[in-house]
């Protein structure tokens, strides 16, 4: 494999990226337009959910981590034993299809089940397109280049959200009607098929490394849940417990709040450019100090977000709260980029490919916890259900940080790896 990664000129490194960065931002643009309007989609309403409305859209939503949990891991040997971007290009493709087809119903049952294949397609495509960045990044670089990635990931999920959540802006003040909202799965499919396009116009002659055999199951699954990952990765599982279950309702509830839903998305949309600029200066930080450091810059964070949105949950959207809690979102993406290095340094002991899918796996885990914890902690609190998910959450990640700091006792390397510019 490393033979067939050696490129004296450059090009197979530069393509390859870039063709996944692309791909990527694709991907997740689509998805975002899709989730946040599916709890519209899904009940035919803007605002004012009821308790049996909410564990429907819980119930739907739940299905696409399901489906990417079950299958990731086998995704991951895929990525290993067949290629990275035939199991990319099949993943986009399946997704593709499947978001056409969402148009041409609302019977739970069938979006459910449809929902499920999203998962499977979102797994394939999120374990294969870490595992080219990990081959294509040394350990020095490895937290620029999965800053990169991560950049793309989040930027594309905002931009595509901010999409949504401008839409049903136009729905609510009348520009636009709820026939129009499948046309909205439609453009998620073409969005795709773009993104497929661009990135197969980029490696289509590129060499491809050979695939590998990889572990059996059982040493994977033992590398999986050893100490060392589960450190790195159960503080993901954390953080996607809170963005689960956040993700699915705020575009349906974000009109209730007082704020136009085109200001939200012009936000949101901001947001997104944003993480362009700053999720690969993190990763150049965590190369340079260390990813203990900027893992724990991110969850300090994460922590404050939360703390300052119960406020604001609390005594209404005051500006000075909104203030804060909008500059502590900038120190919490420092996570991503130094866990998923974190995660790629530890790739030694496993075939990359499912090294990665252990990424995707937690995080899908991370979504459908979030989404049964969330919506049945206010269904029985109200508000202070709110509370107290966040406040267990923001418990959790100090605890899990502070174990894996004091495990690795991790300090920042002898000597800058990676300038920072």
């Amino acid at each position: 494999m490393a033979a067939a990664l050696t490129d004296p000129t450059g090009r197979a490194h530069a393509r390859s990226l870039l063709a996944v960065f692309g791909a990527t931002f694709f991907v997740r643009f689509a998805f975002g337009i899709t989730l946040a309007v599916f709890a519209t989609y899904i009940t035919g309403k803007l605002t004012g959910l009821s308790g049996s409305d909410e564990g429907t859209v819980g119930l739907v939503a739940a299905m696409a981590p399901i489906g990417e949990f079950s299958t990731v891991l086998a995704s991951g040997l895929a990525t290993d034993r067949v290629g990275r971007f035939p199991v990319l290009f099949a993943g986009m493709g399946g997704a593709s299809v499947m978001f056409g087809l969402v148009a041409t119903t609302r019977s739970i049952a069938a979006l459910a089940a449809l929902n499920f294949f999203f998962g499977i397609a979102s797994g394939a495509i999120l374990a294969s397109s870490l595992t080219v960045v990990a081959d294509r990044s040394s350990a020095d670089e490895r937290g620029l280049e999965m800053g990169r990635f991560d950049a793309m990931n989040l930027a594309g999920w905002l931009g595509g959200y901010a999409f949504g959540i401008a839409i049903l802006g136009f729905l609510e003040d009348g520009r636009l009607n709820l026939a129009f909202l499948p046309y909205v799965f439609v453009i998620g499919a073409l969005t795709l098929i773009a993104g497929l396009a661009f990135a197969g116009y980029l490696v289509r002659h590129l060499p491809r490394p050979a695939p590998v055999r990889g572990e059996g199951i059982g040493a994977i699954l033992r590398h999986a849940f050893g100490r060392s990952v589960l450190l790195v990765t159960l503080p993901w599982l954390v953080i996607y417990m809170l963005i689960g279950y956040i993700l699915v309702f705020v575009g349906n509830a974000s009109a209730s709040v007082g704020f136009s839903d085109l200001y939200i998305a012009l936000g949101i949309g901001a947001g997104g450019a944003l993480l362009v600029v700053t999720q690969p200066r993190f990763g150049q930080l965590a190369d340079r100090y260390g990813r203990s450091r900027l893992m724990g810059v991110g969850v300090g964070g994460f922590v404050g977000v939360m703390l300052f949105a119960c406020l604001a949950l609390a005594y209404g959207p005051r500006l000075e709260l909104i203030v804060p809690l909008g500059i502590l979102v900038l120190p919490a993406l420092a996570y991503g980029p130094a866990a998923l290095a974190a995660l790629a340094d530890l790739a030694h002991a496993l075939s990359r490919g499912t090294s990665m899918a252990i990424y995707s796996l937690t995080i899908s885990l991370g979504m459908i916890l979030g989404l049964v914890a969330g919506t049945q902690l206010v269904a029985r609190f109200g508000n202070d259900g709110f509370y107290l998910f966040f406040g267990t959450i923001a418990v959790a990640l100090v605890v899990l940080t502070a174990v894996r700091y004091r495990d690795t006792g991790e300090t920042a390397p002898p000597r800058p790896t990676t300038p920072v510019r």
